[in-house]
C-alpha cells in the first residue's frame, strides 16, 4: 500500500500538531492500554514542543485520502545532547560523541491501527530518512512491545541494539539501537 507521505520541519508544527497528538492518543493509549504520567498526552505534547524546538527536527506524516494513518519525527544529535547520558552501561566515547551531523535520533513513529502490517510504517521511515543528511539513526523501543515483535521489526530494517536506557525517572527502560541512514 502506498500513501501520500508531507515532510514538515518545526514551522510547521502548528499545522500538524494537532493530528499527531490524536494519532498518539488513538494508539498509545486505546489500542496499546499505555497509561500513566509518562504516556499522557500532556506529557507527550510537552516532548514534541522540546524536540521541535531543536536546530533540524523534522516529521513526516503519512494520509491515505484526506485520513492521516501515521507519523514520525526526529532530530538530530547536537554536541550538547543527552541522549546517551542515560544509558544503563555507559557507551565508549566514541560512540556517543555528537556533532548535530553524525546522528539523527528517530523520536517517534506512529501508525493508525487500519494500517498496520500494511508497509506504512516502513514507507514513513524510509522517506523521512531520505531527507536525512546524518550518517546514522538512532531510535529507542520498549522490548517488551508486542511481546518483543516491535524490536524485531526495527531489527529486521537493520538495527542493531547497543544497549539499554531510561530516559526519564517514570519511562520504561527502553532498548537503544541504531543503524546507517544510508543502508548499502
Amino acid at each position: 500500500m502506498t500513501v501520500e507521505i508531507r515532510h514538515y520541519t518545526a514551522g510547521g508544527l502548528p499545522e500538524i500538531r494537532q493530528t499527531i497528538l490524536d494519532i498518539h492518543a488513538e494508539v498509545r493509549h486505546k489500542d496499546f492500554g499505555l497509561t500513566g504520567p509518562f504516556y499522557s498526552v500532556e506529557r507527550f505534547n510537552e516532548r514534541l514542543s522540546t524536540y521541535a524546538s531543536r536546530p533540524g527536527w523534522t516529521a513526516a506524516v503519512a494520509h491515505e485520502d484526506r485520513d492521516p494513518v501515521g507519523f514520525c519525527f526526529g532530530v538530530p544529535l547536537g554536541p550538547d545532547t543527552r541522549w546517551w547520558k542515560p544509558m544503563i552501561t555507559p557507551l565508549p566515547e566514541e560512540m556517543t560523541k555528537e556533532d548535530g551531523k553524525r546522528t539523527v535520533a528517530l523520536n517517534e513513529i506512529v501508525v493508525r491501527r487500519p494500517w498496520r502490517g500494511r508497509g506504512v510504517a516502513w514507507q514513513l521511515h524510509e522517506t523521512w530518512l531520505a531527507q536525512r543528511q546524518e550518517e546514522r539513526v538512532t531510535l529507542l523501543v520498549n522490548p517488551a512491545a508486542g511481546d518483543g515483535a516491535v524490536q524485531a521489526v526495527y531489527e529486521a530494517w537493520g538495527y542493531r541494539k547497543i544497549g539499554d536506557q531510561q530516559p526519564f525517572p517514570d519511562s520504561p527502560i527502553f532498548a537503544s539501537l541504531v543503524r546507517p541512514v544510508k543502508r548499502s
